[in-house]
């Protein structure tokens, strides 16, 4: 059984930004790694100086992280031509970090929705597409992959098509498990192996298959053994995230990645 301290140091913790500043003592005592997000308005009211002093904190502990770009209300493929630009520029926002964090990963969601842009695809994919070539040369500049998400695709065709379309080793898939049991209503099967070969990153949390719950692995319906199986056959080692949504919530998943004596990856 790999011991907590261990797990923690082979995985990243799902914190906002703001709360990150609220209890930065609180996670460099407890030594998680954050994956920042940059969600709501942080990317306003926030400066560049209290960026920096938040990275040179976790850098002087000798602490990892990641970054969650924003992706709430923004279309990276809108067709209408304002919107696309302000998601452009909310999104740029949130690369230009990448220099102040230096982070492993920055996650970002493809925010393709069948009901939405299924009537106009192609349009979808040509915007979609400019938009993360340009965001994609941020990031492979400085060495850091984009991880593009799953959220309410029910599939994995338009994730392949783009990160086939984009053709960097910079540019890797993050799979969502629980969005791939609460929105997509189907098993980790149905995304690997197609997904593999770009597979960088992987969000775990769990939930009953009905919704967007977030609790630890275990407490849901996921089949977190046959997934980590396949991970450890396969030799894939992606980025892991834990994504709880309370503080509760962190301690039972590294407690019950333990208990059910998953594979974790080595960082």
């Amino acid at each position: 059984m790999v011991s907590s301290d261990q797990t923690k140091a082979r995985c990243f913790v799902n914190v906002p930004f703001a709360r990150l500043c609220q209890e930065l003592q609180y996670i460099l005592d407890n030594r998680l790694q954050p994956e920042i997000g940059l969600e709501g308005d942080c990317l306003y009211r926030y400066t560049p100086a209290e960026f920096a002093e938040i990275a040179a904190a976790l850098k002087a502990a000798g602490l990892a992280c990641t970054l969650h770009a924003p992706f709430f209300d923004l279309a990276p493929g809108a067709l209408d031509e304002e919107i696309l630009r302000a998601s452009r520029a909310k999104l740029g926002r949130a690369f230009a970090l990448i220099k102040i964090f230096q982070p492993a990963s920055i996650v970002c969601h493809l925010n393709f929705e069948e009901n939405k842009h299924g009537y106009k695809e192609e349009a979808w994919f040509a915007n979609s597409l400019v938009t993360w070539r340009e965001l994609l040369a941020v990031a492979a500049g400085q060495g850091v992959p984009v991880m593009l998400e799953n959220t309410y695709e029910r599939e994995g065709s338009r994730h392949e098509r783009m990160l086939s379309a984009l053709a960097s080793p910079y540019a890797r898939f993050c799979l969502d498990v629980g969005h791939v049991n609460a929105f997509a209503k189907n098993s980790w099967r149905d995304w690997l192996p197609r997904l593999s070969p770009w597979l960088g990153q992987v969000h775990l949390h769990d939930n009953n298959g009905q919704a967007d719950q977030h609790l630890a692995p275990g407490l849901g319906s996921f089949d977190f053994r046959g997934f980590f199986s396949y991970l450890k056959e396969e030799k894939l080692s992606p980025i892991i995230t834990l994504e709880p949504h309370s503080e509760a919530g962190v301690w039972e998943s590294l407690i019950a990645l333990e208990e059910m004596g998953l594979f974790i990856p080595q960082q």
